[in-house]
């Protein structure tokens, strides 16, 4: 059991008195799980994607990021310029990446390290907050979405605001056209993986040609000794329009159940969270027929799902706005597993979920005053800027005994 610190226990105690009714002498352990979309965090390099298909997909090595000028130093079958990447087995390919030619130092976005280092920093100051107030401690989990490689979530970790925390990561890169995908973070004295491996989406056109987007990345672990899974999700965008759009996020939500009914099937009583941004509301067809989580804890079934965004968004509580309209499109759904309706706290249970929105966080003025305040509208570069999202966590609570 590892130690917990006299902060902790004493804002734990103040804060859960008259909520859990326990007495003074009542110790707790606390676990902030935290999502964040970074909004387009790409390294200065010109990068390629690897395809070593002679390795395992849930290999690290089977797909990585290259400097476009190393490209003659692999032997590679071919240089793909369409993105189709069926029938890999066993060749090695070379494949392009549309968006990153934007984030270089000779791109529109003049994309130096100068600046990516101010987003990495003003990234992390946030992420270092969250659940913080709480627990006394920065995040245990941190689930990433908008992230090019797996060098930029490291230098997440080892930023001042984070190092000390001694995070690992868990990384891999997805067929996403864009070359943005999902990650996971996690302290190491505190939550050990003890498996991991990428979900791909199979999305299709009309025409039955397949459109690539972010795989689900699951890593299971021990929470300071409690098989916990966790979900990481960037489901497919609005772009075209809600519902042209929606059968794109149907299969993603299909997916995303195949996957807790896997892990259930062999363990009716896991514990799963699933994080990320949905492109969906807590209504939204893709969470509400697939899912149909309970938003109250009084209401969550046996074997059943808990989502307790559902009450923030009836309450008006968004993540992300567009043309004055608030969406809630990053969530967390779980497994009844990790709810509690009598207050039994002797495993991890979740006891708070809130969006971090604070006003440092907000743009200060003019026509998008009071939305998310971004480092880049369009080409303009705001060096005080974060992400076009808030933030999200969720407070995991139990008893010490």
């Amino acid at each position: 059991m590892f130690k917990i610190n006299k902060s902790l226990t004493f804002l734990l105690v103040l804060g859960l008195l008259l909520t859990l009714k326990v007495s003074a002498q009542t110790k707790y352990a606390s676990a902030t799980v935290a999502f964040y979309n970074v909004e387009n965090i790409f390294d200065t390099i010109q990068s390629a994607g690897y395809i070593d298909g002679t390795k395992k997909f849930n290999d690290p090595d089977y797909h990585r990021s290259i400097d476009v000028k190393d490209i003659s130093k692999y032997d590679t079958v071919a240089y793909r310029k369409e993105y189709t990447y069926e029938n890999i087995a066993g060749k090695k390919i070379i494949r392009p990446l549309i968006l990153q030619d934007e984030f270089l130092p000779t791109g529109k976005k003049v994309w130096n390290k100068e600046r990516y280092f101010t987003k990495i920093n003003n990234i992390s100051k946030v992420l270092s907050e969250l659940g913080k107030d709480f627990t006394g401690n920065a995040p245990v989990i941190i689930g990433l979405c908008e992230i090019e490689t797996k060098a930029i979530v490291d230098d997440i970790a080892n930023s001042p605001s984070l190092k000390q925390y001694n995070y690992g990561v868990v990384h891999f890169n997805s067929f996403d056209a864009r070359g943005v995908d999902v990650a996971l973070m996690y302290q190491k004295n505190r939550f050990i993986v003890t498996y991991s491996a990428p979900h791909p989406i199979f999305n299709y056109d009309v025409d039955g040609k397949r459109r690539y987007t972010r795989d689900i990345l699951q890593v299971t672990g021990l929470l300071d000794g409690e098989e916990v899974t966790f979900l990481v999700n960037h489901w497919p965008s609005r772009s075209g329009g809600e519902k042209v759009s929606m059968p794109a996020r149907m299969e993603s939500s299909k997916t995303m159940k195949r996957v807790f009914d896997e892990i259930k099937a062999k363990n009716p009583n896991a514990k799963i969270i699933s994080m990320g941004d949905f492109n969906d509301d807590p209504i939204s067809a893709s969470i509400k027929d697939v899912f149909n989580p309970a938003g109250e804890l009084n209401q969550v079934k046996e074997g059943g799902f808990y989502n307790p965004m559902l009450p923030l968004y009836k309450k008006g509580i968004g993540t992300l706005a567009y043309r004055d309209s608030w969406n809630l499109f990053d969530q967390f759904i779980s497994t009844a597993s990790l709810t509690t309706k009598n207050k039994d706290y002797s495993t991890y249970k979740i006891f708070r979920t809130e969006v971090y929105n604070k006003d440092y966080l907000k743009t200060k003025e003019g026509q998008y005053k009071g939305y998310p305040n971004r480092m880049y509208s369009g080409d303009t570069y705001n060096a005080g800027g974060y992400s076009d999202h808030f933030p999200v966590f969720t407070i995991l609570l139990k008893e010490v005994k």
